[in-house]
């Protein structure tokens, strides 16, 4: 006599069904000592609507003819979300964040604002989920569905790719030390600044605006790269290192 599914909610809920032989007729269903709803009957299959409960309990029919073999079904306690790292990313998605809690071992989608991701299961404490790509910037709620119910939501924050527009001055020392303002769009979470594929030091001013130090670097142009949560933006040979005097 199988049952489909063998497991749900601990507040129950869940359609049931059972197979077997000379199941018309039936009277009752009972889980554990709690009494199922029947929703559809025929000699071979019974539906219903399962009752709560927790744990592990024996499923069996009652029919005229009398009761049956019994059958396992398990509880699922309602998952919890507790943490989201990192709690940002580009608004393409594609990057990977984890999602830490308990009782997430049945995890079956993982919901960021009205888009879904497939969840990967670490463990019954942790999920690894690549996100999906976000209407637009901006904070979504992020919640877990598991066979026990979804989890309370979490918040991840979409952000926009960068755009570079212009670099003053254009020009400086190889050995580094100048004072570049770059100008563009979405700098406000900017994590990385590179001038020629060299580190320099940045302060984010606001959206718009930034200023970086250069690093040391070879006479010539070289590209500058500025990484942010959304992504990066580059202005290819922009800057120009230079070995004569510069004020």
């Amino acid at each position: 006599m199988p049952i489909s599914p063998n497991q749900g909610s601990t507040s129950g809920g869940t359609a049931v069904t059972i197979t077997g032989v000379n199941l018309s007729g039936a009277t009752a269903v009972h889980f554990g000592s709690q009494t199922a709803t029947i929703t559809a009957n025929t000699p071979t299959m019974i539906t219903v609507i399962d009752p709560a409960g927790c744990g592990v309990v024996d499923v069996n029919v009652t029919t005229a003819g009398g009761t049956s073999n019994s059958l396992s079904f398990f509880y699922i306690s309602p998952p919890i979300a507790v943490s989201l790292g990192p709690g940002s990313g580009p608004t393409a998605g594609g990057n990977t964040v984890t999602i830490n809690g308990y009782g997430l071992a049945t995890a079956t989608t993982v919901s960021f604002g009205s888009n879904t991701a497939t969840a990967t299961v670490v463990s019954d404490s942790q999920l690894s989920v690549v996100v999906p790509a976000g209407s637009s910037s901006g904070s979504v709620d992020v919640t877990v569905t598991t066979t026990g119910g979804t989890t309370a939501p979490l918040t991840y924050a979409y952000v926009d790719a960068p755009t570079l527009v212009s670099l003053t001055p254009t020009s400086g020392s190889t050995s580094g030390g100048t004072s570049v303002t770059v100008n563009g769009t979405g700098l406000a979470s900017t994590t990385a600044v590179t001038f020629g594929g060299t580190a320099a030091s940045f302060a984010v001013l606001n959206s718009t605006t930034l200023v970086a130090i250069t690093p040391p670097g070879t006479a010539g142009p070289v590209n500058v790269v500025v990484t942010t949560k959304g992504g990066s933006a580059t202005l290819s040979g922009s800057f120009t290192y230079g070995s004569g005097p510069f004020i």
